[in-house]
């Protein structure tokens, strides 16, 4: 069996990628137990249209799958509605997950685009909420299964 195809938060590898333009979440133990698989790079935030750096981004009022069906929106620090970039980030990661037949993807903790079972919880205070970000919502309805680091062993 050849190696495992996975889709990965670019930041998670050390890119400036970040709103804030900073490398800090590049994460050595998870690139060490991802050896030997092919990881693909993606950031949905920079695919959807958004510049680096960029004002903060949270979900109002809900989660990624409320921000698909419409229920809620994302919104910077300022005030400024990014829902629309969210979900063509979200949009253009999946079709790259199934151009390269992707069965996983690994994403940073509590993003608003590739967060998995904890955002924030929109009001720019650090409080973590049950939920996923945009990203990991739709590629979770789409069959592909989505991890953070802290889930890997």
């Amino acid at each position: 069996m050849g190696p495992s195809i996975k889709l990965i938060s670019d930041c998670l590898l050390g890119t400036k990628c970040t709103w804030d333009a900073t490398n800090r979440y590049r994460d050595g133990r998870a690139l060490r137990l991802l050896e030997g698989d092919v990881l693909i790079p993606v950031c949905p935030e920079q695919l959807g249209g958004l510049k680096t750096p960029r004002p903060p981004q949270e979900i109002q009022g809900g989660s990624g799958e409320d921000v698909l069906d419409g229920k809620c929106r994302v919104k910077n620090i300022n005030g400024g509605d990014v829902t629309r970039e969210f979900v063509r980030g979200a949009e253009e990661t999946l079709r790259m997950a199934r151009l390269l037949k992707v069965r996983q993807f690994v994403g940073k903790s509590r993003s608003p685009s590739c967060g998995c079972r904890q955002i924030y919880d929109g009001t720019f205070s650090s409080k973590p909420v049950n939920g996923d970000g945009v990203t990991a919502a739709l590629l979770k309805r789409n069959g592909v299964e989505v991890i953070t680091k802290e889930c890997l062993r």
